[in-house]
């Protein structure tokens, strides 16, 4: 059985489907998909089949950036994001909501940072969600240039 409600290949999912799976979150869905949107325009969509394993889901993407993953499940919906340690860090540091705190102090962490997923069922985990947000679009820490001298030179 695949993390998502849609496992079919052949094709994503359509709006009357999404809605029917996501039941009582389909507004919640529809309330992020607007935020982000708004907030951290511009922005596209794109709905991939990750395998059998995962089904589909859809990317919120800047440029080729992916900001968010949303997975479709039944009566609910994924919220995945990856967040550098850097960001992490800052986004410790600030008030966050309990729900995205522990999330983020939960999450596994990777070479490319914690990878948080939080299942949105209500109201408090949808602004958990929103709250993470802005420190995945955090920019990157400079790196040392090697013109810079940033880098020991032999004798």
């Amino acid at each position: 059985m695949a993390l998502s409600a849609f496992e079919d290949p052949a094709q994503p999912p359509s709006p009357r489907e999404l809605r029917d799976a996501l039941g009582s979150s389909a507004d919640r869905w529809a309330a992020l998909l607007q935020h982000v949107h708004s907030a951290y325009a511009p922005l596209s969509e794109l709905w991939r089949h990750a395998g059998a394993k995962f089904g589909w889901s859809l990317r919120l993407l800047q440029k080729e950036r992916v900001i968010l993953y949303l997975t479709p499940q039944h009566g609910a919906f994924l919220v995945g994001l990856v967040l550098g340690e850097r960001a992490a860090q800052i986004a410790e540091a600030a008030a966050l909501p309990p729900l995205a705190l522990a999330a983020l102090t939960a999450a596994p962490k990777y070479a490319e940072g914690r990878g948080i997923r939080l299942s949105v069922t209500s109201d408090a985990e949808l602004e958990a969600a929103q709250a993470l947000i802005p420190y995945k679009l955090l920019a990157a820490a400079p790196r040392a240039s090697r013109k810079s001298g940033a880098r020991p030179r032999r004798a």
